[in-house]
């Protein structure tokens, strides 16, 4: 899958690649590295009002309003997951904004991966009656809980697939972890611990857990066997 770059001034081009080497007779074999940890983070809050009372129709269009906002102005990202950027091999994020902009926030002027197989799975609401009205934080988890137990994609996504792009999604951290070093991608919340769920069935233990609010982390080491 394509992904671009963001340098330190927020330019996009195409990801570097690494420099391929041919195997000889007189080269040394590198021994065997233990994998990098894995940090998955959530974004930090964008700049948009949960404070509005919404139909499923209106809840809809808030949501793809979200999906286009970047970042509450005024944040700072914790020094935790800072240093854990800074401490790096590889930092990744999603191609919404808000992810864009945090990336930003912990890369310290340093290059990120963007890619689009880290944005959040979609959360359409059940069509119900316009006079039921809820916050956008109920309709999250009405939404995300029709998405998830009773398939209702609306023309979206559906679960299974967004089951697949996890699995790829861990696949795809693993190879960079192989290298040795620590990956940090900062993404969304329900997608992140999709992907932490795809971690753990690949051997991947979770050995610290900040929960899922923004700026949290969850940090994963490849379990010793």
């Amino acid at each position: 899958m394509s992904t671009e770059t963001l340098g330190a001034e927020g330019e996009f081009a195409p990801a570097p690649l690494a420099a391929a080497t041919n195997g000889g007779a007189g080269d040394q074999v590198s021994p065997a590295r233990r994998p990098g940890a894995i940090t998955l983070a959530r974004h930090g809050e964008p700049d948009i009002s949960r404070k509005v009372r919404l139909h499923a129709a209106e809840y809809a269009a808030w949501w793809a309003r979200y999906e286009l906002t970047g970042l509450l102005p005024g944040q700072s990202a914790p020094a935790a997951l800072c240093v854990s950027a800074k401490d790096a091999g590889v930092i990744l994020c999603s191609t919404r904004p808000r992810s864009i902009e945090s990336a930003r926030a912990i890369a310290a002027g340093r290059v990120v991966e963007i890619d689009i197989r880290f944005i959040e799975a979609p959360l359409p609401p059940p069509h119900w009656p316009r006079w039921f009205k809820l916050s956008p934080r109920h309709w999250g988890v009405v939404s995300r809980v029709w998405w998830w137990c009773f398939n209702h994609h609306d023309g979206q996504e559906r679960r299974k697939a967004a089951q697949l792009r996890a699995d790829e999604a861990a696949d795809h951290l693993i190879t960079l972890a192989g290298a040795g070093a620590d990956v940090v991608l900062i993404a969304h919340g329900f997608f992140n611990f999709m992907i932490g769920r795809s971690l753990k069935r690949r051997g991947w233990s979770l050995v610290e857990n900040q929960g899922h609010d923004y700026w949290s982390s969850r940090r994963f080491v490849r379990r010793v066997t």
